[in-house]
């Protein structure tokens, strides 16, 4: 057998620019920003060991939420074909501006300025708040990446664009990109982000409208033929489930924490 050094390189290259270096980045900023106050390394450390032990102590409820979202997921999968060739025969969507605002969402970009944005300004003003929302993003974004790059390479699922068909699986295709269609990691960090914000929020407006972006996320990776519309709905369910427990977490053990307005940025604690 005989390896192509350089295309595995190139594979590794790939690998590191599209998942692992955004997530190094928020490291970096969780580090910088929350190393001396209590949303530090230390408790993002046991907080991660406690998410991976957590299935341990699911209850009924929790094992529910799984078969939902796994039935969905079926169920969603039935009309991958269909939603694919109504897109393929209209692709107006691309290239507007609602398709521009969900594809930037969903590459990091938006998740990176905001956990940086949010630690920076607590780093600063030592705002328990804003280190409280920094951490968060930072968090939901690593444990939600990380179910979604090991679901992507361990089922191996084909995109769309191979015209293999929405039944074609190659299990653990490490490598090969064409074949980490399920979930869409572009809509997992989409939804993180966005579920993260909007439970940070009071006003049910700003709930919703915190999700918008994440939407346009899921539409647009589907009408680029980059994944079927089943894959962005495990995604954004992987996204929000997370986000919901790491807010969930320390909501047991913070005030709960208002965004009162959006420009000018307002956020204040509610004792």
């Amino acid at each position: 057998m005989v390896f192509d050094i350089t295309l595995i390189q190139k594979k590794l290259f790939f690998m590191i620019k599209k998942f692992f270096y955004p997530l190094l980045v928020l490291i970096l900023l969780s580090s910088q920003s929350f190393a001396q106050n209590k949303y530090d390394i230390s408790q993002f450390y046991n907080e991660s060991i406690h998410f991976v032990k957590q299935p341990l102590n699911w209850e009924g409820s929790d094992w529910l939420k799984l078969g939902l979202v796994s039935a969905g997921t079926i169920l969603a999968m039935q009309a991958d074909q269909p939603i694919r060739d109504a897109v393929l025969r209209d692709q107006s969507f691309n290239g507007t501006v609602p398709e521009l605002i969900g594809r930037y969402w969903g590459r990091g970009y938006a998740t990176i300025f905001f956990a940086g944005a949010f630690g920076l300004h607590g780093l600063i003003t030592d705002d328990q708040t804003t280190k409280k929302i920094g951490f968060e993003i930072v968090q939901a974004t690593i444990y939600a990446g990380a179910i979604t790059q090991f679901l992507k390479m361990t089922l191996g699922r084909a995109r769309p664009y191979t015209n293999e068909g929405t039944r074609n699986y190659h299990p653990f295709s490490l490598w090969n990109d064409d074949y980490h269609a399920l979930p869409s990691g572009e809509v997992t960090l989409a939804f993180s982000l966005s579920t993260v914000l909007s439970k940070n929020s009071k006003s049910d407006l700003l709930k919703i409208i915190c999700y918008l972006p994440a939407v346009l996320t899921m539409a647009s990776r589907v009408n680029r033929d980059m994944h079927w519309s089943s894959d962005t709905f495990l995604a954004a369910a992987i996204g929000y489930f997370v986000g919901d427990w790491v807010t969930n977490l320390h909501e047991r053990q913070e005030s709960a924490v208002e965004i009162s307005a959006v420009y000018p940025l307002t956020i204040r604690i509610k004792l």
